[in-house]
């Protein structure tokens, strides 16, 4: 469903509160010290914002190498001046908070967590209600960043950064061009939009991301427990 604003609303460079309800994923990043030590953490996820401030939804997370996942239910304030804050909550009883901005008529919200200690920021967008029929194909600006964790094999902390150029072929078929190398690769996209890629690169990549921006963007993070990434897919331009 599209973000749309009432006429005095966007007249005035503002947002109308009703017009957030829907389905958004979302994808966060960064480096948190709630643990003790700074860490490396990768999130993403699937919010539906509801009526009367209620929200719920599903959230994945890699942190020093651990991968979980769990159902989140809070609540959230979006104001006038596009401002939006909201809190959630996992089935073990942990509680995070975050703070964005809307940006007016394009369902995109820049964020942080507000909690102490964290670091992490992210974007979030629309998504679809459901994703059982649709058929997710075309070509991709790939951009895949991270570092390694206590579970990598050579035990040695680097940075990794990929790019390339993802084809997909709308009946779970992928392909990575990166310079003179093509590799091939698989995904599953399940109706709640989340999808499984992955790749047959020398060292394989395996991702789990989000449908967003009506299948033109795919945001995901690394599944392998070696590694704490964050990748985009970015639909090319014809």
């Amino acid at each position: 469903m599209p973000v749309l604003l009432c006429a005095a609303a966007h007249a005035a460079g503002g947002c109308d509160p009703k017009d957030l309800d829907g389905p958004y994923g979302f994808l966060l990043s960064g480096t948190t010290t709630i643990s003790g030590s700074p860490a490396a953490i990768a999130s993403v996820g699937r919010l539906v914002f509801a009526a009367e401030g209620k929200l719920s939804g599903y959230s994945s997370v890699n942190f020093k190498g651990f991968f979980l996942g769990n159902p989140v239910t809070g609540s959230y304030e979006f104001h006038r001046d596009c401002t939006l804050t909201w809190s959630l909550q996992d089935d073990s009883g942990g509680l995070q908070q975050f703070a964005g901005t809307v940006t007016p008529g394009s369902g995109r919200v820049a964020f942080h967590q507000t909690d102490p200690g964290a670091g992490g920021r992210g974007v979030m967008a629309r998504t679809f209600d459901t994703c059982k029929d649709v058929p997710w194909r075309g070509r991709f600006d790939f951009a895949l960043a991270g570092a390694s964790t206590p579970f990598a094999p050579d035990g040695a902390r680097k940075s990794v950064s990929e790019k390339g150029v993802v084809e997909a072929d709308g009946d779970g078929n992928l392909s990575l061009t990166q310079e003179n190398s093509k590799w091939d690769g698989s995904y599953e996209l399940q109706p709640d939009c989340f999808v499984m890629l992955y790749f047959e690169t020398e060292t394989p990549i395996q991702l789990r991301g989000i449908l967003v921006n009506g299948g033109k963007e795919v945001l995901a993070i690394q599944t392998d427990p070696a590694q704490t990434g964050t990748a985009r897919l970015t639909a090319r331009q014809p």
